[in-house]
């Protein structure tokens, strides 16, 4: 099998994303990434759950990470007898998928994969743990395959030699947008919205965009309409989280804010991914509230008083007349018109 994931930025590395071995999960903990370069480890199921949770690893690393989970969840029980084993996995598909609101139902396709793999090996007399680690990796492998398509569509988007702004880390197509770009000899210049109160355009959008070899700026949150207005900005571009079949999207909280400023300043905002088949409307989204100490504090050390407040919706929605297109596998589509995507047949994604 051919991997995807080569000439692309270290934590976009399968290894480095998280890795089932000898009956432990090792997770890239990307709360710290690039200062230190630490792996979380889990030695049970549950541990992942939790680690994809307090977001050890974000964007689209808890699918990978809620495969691997799943291997470790077979390991814990291989023991037991077929039903038992079953049981515990199904529990374990529930969790994982869980662990996050917003995206349980990309999540729950993932696991579901998992546990056909298991039950699978199971009814052949095989390990149920390395049928779900391999079908883990063919989905890794199929998704970055895919994702390099929607790179493609995107990279054809670029200005010769223009400026780019991305909004927080949205992994694969970060990676193959950029090979895509440099494929086309277009040297592009990014510039990352830092994406508090985690900092992963800072941290991770821009760590990939300088390893790949690209001329990378970070600004902070409360200057994009100053740099869209003076750093000639060609194109937005984020991913998303969810994608309804009506047009709205949701994705890192402060992708509103930005793509009312493009809109404000005539510049193109075009998201990447796959369209949700089971969301209507955007309604239909759920946002997760996170813990808002984590807005209060940052790297351990507190910023306010006692006794201040703090919100922290992790993700916010974007309607779809302040989108130009959303880039799939299928090419780029308006807004106004993603039910067409699903009129066609598509392709196994997670």
């Amino acid at each position: 099998m051919e991997r995807m994931d080569q000439d692309l930025a270290f934590m976009l590395q399968y290894e480095n994303v998280a890795w089932y071995e000898n009956g432990t999960v090792r997770i890239l903990d990307r709360r710290i990434y690039p200062r230190e370069i630490k792996f979380v480890v889990c030695n049970t199921y549950k541990e992942v759950a939790k680690a994809i949770k307090d977001m050890v690893t974000q964007s689209a690393g808890p699918y990978t990470a809620a495969g691997m989970g799943m291997a470790l969840a077979a390991f814990e029980v291989r023991e037991k007898n077929e039903a038992a084993q079953l049981e515990f996995l199904e529990k374990a598909a529930y969790d994982i998928s869980h662990a996050r609101p917003t995206t349980a139902n990309r999540m729950g396709i993932v696991t579901k994969g998992c546990l056909e793999a298991a039950k699978k090996a199971l009814s052949e007399g095989k390990d149920a743990s390395e049928a779900i680690f391999n079908t883990t990796i063919n989905s890794l492998n199929r998704r970055y395959s895919t994702m390099e398509t929607v790179g493609e569509y995107l990279a054809d988007m670029f200005p010769k030699n223009g400026s780019i702004m991305t909004q927080c880390f949205g992994e694969t197509i970060i990676g193959m947008m950029l090979r895509a770009a440099r494929k086309r000899d277009n040297q592009i210049k990014i510039y990352c919205a830092e994406t508090r109160p985690y900092l992963q355009g800072a941290r991770l959008t821009a760590s990939c965009c300088s390893g790949m070899g690209f001329d990378t700026t970070v600004i902070t949150d409360n200057m994009i309409a100053y740099t869209m207005q003076n750093k000639n900005i060609d194109l937005f571009t984020s991913a998303a989280d969810t994608i309804a079949k009506d047009g709205h999207i949701a994705n890192k909280i402060g992708t509103f804010q930005i793509a009312i400023l493009a809109k404000h300043f005539g510049i193109p905002y075009f998201v990447t991914g796959i369209p949700d088949a089971d969301k209507e409307k955007g309604s239909d989204i759920v946002i997760e509230e996170r813990d808002p100490k984590e807005v209060l504090s940052y790297g351990g050390m507190k910023n306010t008083l006692d006794g201040v407040k703090g919100i922290y919706p992790s993700f916010d929605i974007t309607p779809p007349h302040l989108i130009s297109g959303i880039v799939t596998d299928k090419g780029i589509f308006s807004s106004y018109d993603l039910k067409r995507y699903f009129e066609t047949k598509s392709e196994k994604f997670y």
